[in-house]
């Protein structure tokens, strides 16, 4: 079957306005705060103005007020929104919030939806998902999950400690990964549970400094202490968890590509414009071979970002898992996209380093992606295991 690569005529509108929406109110704001927002009054005056220009969480479903986009109308949108560092804050669309109301609406019962998707769809209420742990727990590897969840009295007990998870400090609530059956390597036996953020049983030991501070709400440790929550807590069904997450997973990890795609342009245009204009050596800066070069290749590498995005997108709008093609993009554009920021602060030289314009600030936001959602190494192990895979079975046959 065919991938169709035109854009809805309502998505390809909705994609201009927001563009136009990031172009003359957020870069603004982005500029004036360096491309970090920490301040919950400016983060609501940028989500009113998003909602008062009618691009506000476009990746819902139209029942909670949004789109409702399939993956390819979100690659065009998101893309736009994260021209700016600020852009998916501003539209409700950053992580972790834009991958939990995905798995909220696809896995969460009515009750849970209208307790804590709606708020957050609407901006009222921010969330976290609590999975990753410090070593030897759950990380790259999902099944060295040790966090445990035990049956109590009309609910559940968990105990553990999470780490880097993005968005917790302010948040209304957490989705956290607890192991309620077997052993830490199982593939199998975890449960998700929404937890309230004045669960006296989850606290916010502190905030891990990071080279990346553009996701509001910071990376945090948290610690589950004897955290009581009920039986209306386990969201889908319990050992559930894993097999769950992979709603949430291989999507995000493409929205994630999709805003960073739209820095990538970012800095791209920031380099061209400035070479357009530099006169060396006699010439302008873009008119010399080495520059032509660094251009043409980021080009290319923003063009096969999108592709891929793209391929992946078509892949998971089928039903299928697409856990190959997730990781053949997301590996790619985590790298692709440093490389295109790279170059580009390159050709600005020292404007580049400079505060004067934000290519330092895109390269340190964009470099621990090739760590983030799986580190390039691990997909690279899995990518090859497939391949590998599928030689064998065909070999057998």
């Amino acid at each position: 079957m065919a991938v169709n690569l035109t854009p809805d005529p309502i998505v390809a509108d909705l994609a201009r306005r927001i563009a136009e929406f990031v172009r003359d109110v957020v870069i603004a704001v982005e500029e004036q705060q360096q491309g970090v927002v920490r301040s919950e009054e400016l983060r609501g005056e940028l989500q009113r103005a998003a909602k008062e220009a009618g691009v506000f969480a476009p990746h819902a479903s139209r029942k909670f007020g949004g789109y409702g986009l399939d993956m390819r109308g979100r690659a065009a949108v998101f893309e736009e929104a994260g021209y700016s560092l600020l852009g998916p804050l501003a539209l409700n669309i950053a992580a972790p919030d834009e991958g939990n109301v995905h798995m909220l609406e696809a896995i969460a019962s009515p009750e849970q939806q209208e307790r804590y998707l709606r708020p957050l769809v609407s901006g009222d209420m921010r969330s976290c998902f609590a999975m990753t742990e410090p070593a030897p727990g759950a990380g790259s590897d999902p099944s060295a999950l040790t966090t445990r969840a035990e049956k109590v009295a009309g609910g559940w007990r968990i105990d553990g400690r999470k780490w880097f998870i993005t968005g917790a400090d302010g948040a209304g609530f957490a989705i956290c990964m607890a192991r309620t059956s077997g052993e830490p390597g199982d593939q199998g036996g975890a449960t998700m549970f929404l937890v309230d953020a004045d669960n006296p049983g989850m606290e916010l030991v502190r905030h891990i400094d990071t080279l990346d501070e553009s996701l509001y709400g910071g990376h945090a440790e948290l610690l589950f202490d004897n955290c009581v929550v009920g039986d209306d807590a386990v969201l889908g069904e319990v050992d559930q968890g894993f097999r769950y997450a992979q709603v949430r997973l291989g999507p995000a990890r493409m929205t994630h590509c999709m805003r960073w795609l739209g820095i990538a342009r970012r800095a791209q245009d920031i380099a061209v414009g400035r070479a357009a204009e530099r006169r060396l050596f006699g010439s302008r800066l873009a008119e010399l071979g080495m520059v032509q070069q660094m251009i043409a290749d980021n080009e290319i590498e923003i063009a096969a970002a999108r592709g891929l995005i793209l391929q992946a997108c078509w892949e998971l709008d089928q039903g299928g898992s697409a856990a190959q093609s997730t990781a053949i993009a997301k590996t790619f554009c985590a790298e692709a996209i440093w490389r295109v920021v790279d170059r580009s602060l390159q050709i600005c030289g020292s404007l580049g380093v400079s505060g004067d314009v934000l290519l330092g600030r895109f390269l340190r936001e964009v470099r621990p992606f090739r760590i983030y959602d799986g580190p390039s190494e691990t997909h690279r192990w899995a990518i090859a295991r497939r391949v590998v895979r599928t030689y064998d079975r065909a070999a057998a046959e």
